[in-house]
């Protein structure tokens, strides 16, 4: 059977246009961007070229861009960067990405206070509650903008609009890059984190929008590169890449849309039909429509995930980050979800045809039934 692929929040493959776009820095301009020669020179040109290409379509200026090797750096340069020295009060969302979490839990552990408001049954974080939270002393506020495991789309800039500038605001915007229109500016936030290979670009880069004027501690010292903020040779050909896919996904994003909305509907449509009961975890409109997650009432999604795996259908429990956990997906019980324990992720896109999506419900449905039907006789 050939592979159908449902795990692209996970990863996505990499475009033949965007690795063409790559090649030539990383086979014939391989120079040092920080060299004064003219290989080196060339290099910082390609570099150059894709910040200021990344920073356009993102909303933000050239010099607020900060290669860095995905977005679990960007979270965590972000986040520790900017917290400073206990005490102090951190406020983010239940629902964040490991990411974002862990290393809140370890700023915590030095001795900062760390709170969240609650979210509703589609996992929208409540405004209101989220600002009575504030105090004086609150250092900064986490609120990604499309969730992993749901899609639900946050109301970032509303919020960052209500809380004004009180505090320093991270965004993780892993999942909505290239997704959804994104423009740093208008969302208000002090930083924003994004990677490439969510989107058809490279593994092993990302970015970290950070706002003019802000003061971010460094995690690592050792280089003048970047201003400092994330010193060490750059890596050329990666951000080229990052640029060229970002370029394609903005370009296309109505077409992509569309049609992963499309296949959305068919999916959950066919799994309705061929596998039910079946229960959607999260938003039934609106959000990013590339995720769908859905519970199958009487079965054990660790169960189900080896069965699809068998049957050559790539999907997970949850995000990759923190796959192989045997708990609970903490987002899923923030949301006051019925049914977590036999809860799975499919994530689509554009690549994906509607024969591969009746396929995908066709094997889904075969596996639902045998585990059912093994469990009815227990």
């Amino acid at each position: 059977m050939d592979l159908i692929y449902l795990d692209n929040n996970a990863t996505t493959p990499l475009l033949p246009a965007v690795w063409e776009a790559m090649r030539p820095f990383a086979v014939e301009a391989y120079g040092n961007p920080a060299s004064a020669h003219a290989a080196g020179r060339r290099a910082r040109r390609g570099l150059e070229d894709a910040r200021e290409q990344t920073a356009a379509l993102l909303g933000a200026r050239p010099d607020e861009v900060v290669f860095t090797s995905g977005a679990t750096e960007a979270n965590n340069l972000a986040l520790f960067g900017l917290a400073g020295d206990p005490p102090g009060r951190l406020l983010a969302s239940p629902v964040e990405h490991p990411s974002v979490s862990e290393p809140l839990r370890q700023l915590a552990a030095s001795g900062f206070s760390l709170e969240g408001p609650p979210v509703d049954a589609e996992g929208v974080v409540d405004a209101d509650a989220l600002c009575r939270l504030w105090r004086s002393d609150t250092r900064l506020i986490a609120v990604m903008l499309a969730n992993h495991e749901t899609g639900t789309v946050q109301p970032v800039a509303d919020l960052a609009r209500q809380l004004d500038g009180r505090a320093a605001f991270h965004c993780d915007a892993t999942q909505a890059v290239g997704r959804l229109p994104v423009h740093f500016g208008d969302l208000g936030v002090t930083t924003l984190a994004l990677s490439a290979h969510k989107f058809h670009g490279p593994k092993g880069v990302g970015a970290l929008l950070l706002r003019r004027g802000t003061k971010l501690r460094p995690r690592a010292w050792g280089g003048h590169q970047q201003q400092g903020r994330r010193p060490g040779t750059e890596a050329v050909a990666l951000a080229v890449g990052l640029a060229a896919a970002l370029d394609l996904a903005c370009r296309e994003m109505e077409q992509r849309t569309q049609m992963v909305r499309s296949l959305r509907d068919q999916f959950l449509a066919g799994l309705r039909e061929t596998a039910g009961p079946v229960v959607l975890n999260g938003p039934a409109s609106g959000g990013v429509p590339h995720t769908v997650n859905v519970s199958f009432p009487g079965l054990k999604a660790d169960a189900l995930l080896m069965s699809l795996d068998l049957a050559d259908v790539a999907c997970s429990t949850g995000s990759a980050c923190s796959s192989g956990s045997l708990l609970p997906s903490p987002v899923l019980r923030a949301m006051g979800a019925s049914e977590l324990l036999s809860a799975m992720r499919f994530s689509l896109s554009a690549l994906l045809t509607p024969a591969e999506i009746d396929e995908a419900v066709r094997r889904i449905a075969a596996a639902v039934r045998r585990l059912r039907h093994g469990a009815a006789l227990e």
